[in-house]
Formats: C-alpha cells, sequence, structure tokens
C-alpha cells in the first residue's frame, strides 16, 4: 500500500528534524498520531515479548529511534514505519490508529487521519474500523499528476485489489507496468515491493482492498 498504503497501505513518519531527500514525512489530519503510534509500538513490541534490541536488530531501525517513538518524542517517518510493522509482523495500519470499542462506526471526512507524502502528492485515508481482528481492509489513496508511491513489500499471501474511480495510474509489480483508466481494476500479489504513478495530468482517485493471508488486528 501504498502501505497505504502508506502501503496495508502504503504503503512512510519520522523524527522531527531536517528532512532527507526523498523521504517522505506523514500527517495526521484531525488528531496527533505521535501518541497513539507509540503506545502501539510499546503494545505490539511487548505483546511478541520484543526488546528494543531485538526489535532494533530485526527491523534495521535504530534503538534510539525505537525508544523516541515509543516515548512519543518522534514521529517517525512512514518508511520507519513499514519496517517496524514488517518486523512486527502486523500491518501497517494497526501502529497508527487507535481501537475503538462501538458497536458501528462513523468516519467523518474531515476527521480522517491520512498518511501523506512530503511532496504532499500522494495520501491514503483508512476506511475502516480497528476494533477487532481482520484479514481485509479498505483504502482511498489520491495520487497528484505526475505522483508516484514507492510501496515495500507486504507481508507474504498479502493480496491488493485496486479499483481506479477517476483518473489514470501505472501499477508496476515485479517489473510489469499495468496501466489502468477510471474504472478498471487490478488484483495483484502485494507481498513484493511495487509502485504506484500518476503519469497523467489530473487527480487520480484510488480504492484498495488489502486481504491478508492471516487474521491482523
Amino acid at each position: 500500500m501504498a502501505n497505504p498504503k502508506a502501503g496495508g497501505r502504503r504503503a512512510r513518519f519520522r523524527a522531527r528534524g531536517p528532512e532527507a531527500p526523498g523521504h517522505e514525512r506523514a500527517h495526521a489530519a484531525g488528531a496527533d498520531l505521535t501518541p497513539v503510534v507509540g503506545g502501539n509500538l510499546r503494545r505490539l513490541r511487548m505483546r511478541r515479548g520484543l526488546s528494543l534490541e531485538k526489535l532494533s536488530r530485526i527491523s534495521g531501525v535504530s534503538r534510539a529511534m525505537l525508544g523516541q517513538i515509543e516515548l512519543g518524542q518522534s514521529t517517525p517517518t512512514v518508511n520507519v514505519l513499514w519496517k517496524i510493522s514488517t518486523a512486527l509482523e502486523v500491518p501497517f495500519s494497526a501502529l497508527i490508529t487507535d481501537r475503538p470499542s462501538t458497536s458501528f462506526h462513523v468516519m467523518r471526512r474531515d476527521q480522517a487521519k491520512r498518511l501523506t507524502s512530503s511532496d504532499g502528492s500522494f495520501t491514503s485515508r483508512a476506511l475502516f474500523p480497528f476494533d477487532e481482528p481482520r484479514r481485509v481492509e479498505f483504502y482511498e489513496l489520491r495520487l497528484s499528476p505526475g505522483g508516484s508511491e514507492n510501496a515495500d513489500a507486504h507481508p507474504p499471501g498479502t493480496i491488493e485489489n485496486l479499483v481506479v474511480s477517476h483518473g489514470n495510474v501505472e501499477i508496476e509489480v515485479g517489473g510489469a507496468v499495468h496501466s489502468l483508466g477510471t474504472g478498471d481494476a487490478l488484483v495483484f500479489e502485494a507481498d513484493v515491493p511495487h509502485l504506484y504513478r500518476n503519469p497523467s495530468s489530473a487527480d487520480a482517485v484510488m480504492y484498495l482492498v488489502m486481504t491478508y493471508a492471516e487474521t491482523v488486528g
């Protein structure tokens, strides 16, 4: 997901400070994700019995950065979150969302949490609640003219089903490029790196269903 994909999907939050070229920062609309990410990271790490040192080794993220994230002192890049979620074997969304406990969920557009690339060309919005175990996630993706989004590989067996509701996009998977227009859909195995690209002069809007091989959340 464009890990959402800002993506599952896609599917990149970063420690505050100068931003390295090519890195993307995730911004929350209507809520600060920093304490949410910190709390989720600690809960998921402890659930798996991992020390900060062990998680650092398997994720490639420094122990200092992991500690700062857990304490709510740093907001990681989306790329860092992908590394952590992969190491913890959880979907990207497990790190960025609260877990409401209601029998229904109204997700207001103006209160949604969105992941946005540093240049603003790519946004991902979750369209599903996170209060119970699940195998399916639903996202709205938006890509500006000329924009692109590189998505890391998701857990083995992950399937993405994407439909273009407006505009034109190119999806590159395994070296093959698939050109899609309004109304076109693509289903592919997303356990390999993949790329979303908007080659046109108009915004593109896509809806993405991610299906995991095992229950998550």
